[in-house]
């Protein structure tokens, strides 16, 4: 068993082309040896998102404070704190800070095989 404090657990830029004022933390991953599910923490600064991206796997996300829009060829779906929302493979989605004051973060769950 492995047991962190999230905010210990250094945060990188997201370097990924779309990416602007966003950062993770990878809480627990291939460096922890978890064999299936890697557990990573966004924290989106005021007016900061994730690319406009898909991928070929789901992925469920948690949100743990702030107003995000997610983005989606729909139609934008507003997300607060304790919303959770699963993301089906191939499904083309965004996460948008709504404030330009407040910083938004959520926990993003993905197959092991497809994390980065």
């Amino acid at each position: 068993m492995i047991l962190k404090k999230m905010l210990d657990v250094p945060a990188e830029p997201v370097r990924m082309e779309g990416a602007e004022g966003v950062t993770v933390r990878v809480l627990f991953g291939p460096d922890d040896n978890a064999p299936t599910v890697a557990m990573r923490l966004f924290e989106l600064a005021p007016d900061g998102h994730t690319p406009f991206h898909a991928h070929g796997f789901e992925h469920e996300v948690i949100v743990l404070e702030g107003d995000i829009a997610m983005v989606t060829p729909d139609g934008d779906k507003l997300l607060v704190a304790n919303d959770v929302v699963l993301v089906m493979p191939d499904e083309k989605h965004r996460f948008k800070n709504r404030s330009d004051t407040a910083p938004a973060r959520f926990i993003c769950l993905v197959p092991i095989a497809y994390q980065q």
